[in-house]
């Protein structure tokens, strides 16, 4: 056994290459306007310019204004470095969602959120900084909590001049723990066990799946070499830390960032190199999936396991969420989102 204690691609996404690739913009009802408010402040306007209700889903996306979850991507160093963040990167349980996730926008309706980017990301000195949103938001139609669909949303791109000693007085969302214990006992420490032991195996096979190209095209865009390869390293590494070689990261069971709100089956905080698996990853998930694209323990482990840098840099992010957003990413996109990694592992285990 490991302790709970888990080792955490070298493909650093410029932020030129962030803008590259336009996300069907010009079929999204969804409008995004960044603008500047105090020092690193900025205001995120959203507009839904459809022709219907819709239920857009607000639990750990940029709608999301109770957890400390990635809202903009933040870059220096004339919009070639991306900004570090600081907050949690989060798992969501897809079915039972409630109303409460979902921010409800009438057809021409408007809403406007602020994100405080110095309590999300290390924004310390003086200087330029470049901000912008990009991605796909799932939704559910109206009166609905049933995800129906995503949406690619993007905004425009934002310069933000930052007195860094004013930034550095900003309260960060959480908290970094100097001392965390293992919590995982009884049932639940056999359920992780059993969690990684199958991450470890699923993360073994889709590593050499794709070190040959197999279903790449399906799942990545792409089956060239560089492709092959940045895909077989990221799981190796993660098998390599689920199957207990790793000790870079810490796994617990229980929820030192607060993080576990309804349907969070886990989080990991890139930052402090740290995973939580919250109560419903037990009670909600199954040990495998049958079904293909289906959630369960094994695969979570392995998404979360994607954040952590400490596992392998640079740590995905959320880009797109389950298999109809991930699949409309580009290359370099799904290279960088960590459902990617877990439906895959998923699909070569199944076959699908």
């Amino acid at each position: 056994m490991k302790g709970f204690t888990q080792l955490s691609l070298a493909a650093l996404v410029t932020f030129a290459s962030a803008f590259s690739v336009n996300l069907n913009k010009r079929e999204s009802p969804l409008s995004i306007e960044l603008s500047s408010s105090g020092n690193t402040e900025v205001k995120v306007a959203i507009t839904n310019n459809g022709n219907r209700t819709l239920n857009f889903l607000s639990k750990g996306t940029f709608l999301d204004e109770e957890n400390p979850v990635e809202k903009v991507s933040v870059f220096s160093n004339g919009g070639s470095t991306k900004v570090p963040f600081e907050g949690i990167k989060i798992r969501l349980l897809t079915s039972g969602l409630s109303d409460s996730d979902f921010l409800t926008l009438t057809a021409g309706e408007s809403k406007e959120l602020t994100v405080e980017t110095a309590a999300l990301h290390t924004i310390s000195e003086s200087g330029e900084y470049h901000v912008y949103a990009k991605g796909f938001l799932p939704y559910a139609e109206a009166n609905s909590t049933e995800l129906s669909g995503n949406t690619a949303y993007e905004s425009n791109k934002l310069t933000m001049t930052v007195d860094g000693d004013i930034a550095a007085t900003v309260a960060k969302a959480i908290t970094k723990r100097t001392t965390v214990g293992s919590t995982c006992t009884s049932s639940k420490l056999t359920s992780i066990n059993t969690a990684l032991s199958n991450c470890n195996k699923l993360a073994s096979a889709a590593a050499t799946a794709a070190e040959s190209g197999t279903k790449l095209d399906t799942y990545f865009k792409s089956s060239t070499s560089s492709t092959k390869s940045t895909v077989s390293d990221r799981l190796n590494a993660v098998a390599s830390d689920c199957g207990g070689s790793g000790t870079a990261t810490t796994t617990n069971c229980n929820d030192q960032y607060n993080g576990c709100s309804s349907n969070v089956l886990a989080y990991t905080v890139p930052s402090a190199d740290y995973i939580t698996y919250c109560d419903i990853f037990f009670t909600a998930l199954p040990a495998l999936a049958s079904t293909c694209h289906g959630q369960d323990q094994a695969t979570t482990v392995l998404h979360e396991e994607t954040h952590a840098t400490s596992v392998f840099s640079p740590g995905t992010d959320d880009l797109g969420y389950g298999f109809s957003a991930a699949s409309k990413l580009s290359t370099s996109q799904a290279l960088l989102n960590a459902d990617s990694y877990a439906l895959y592992a998923n699909a070569i285990n199944l076959d699908c």
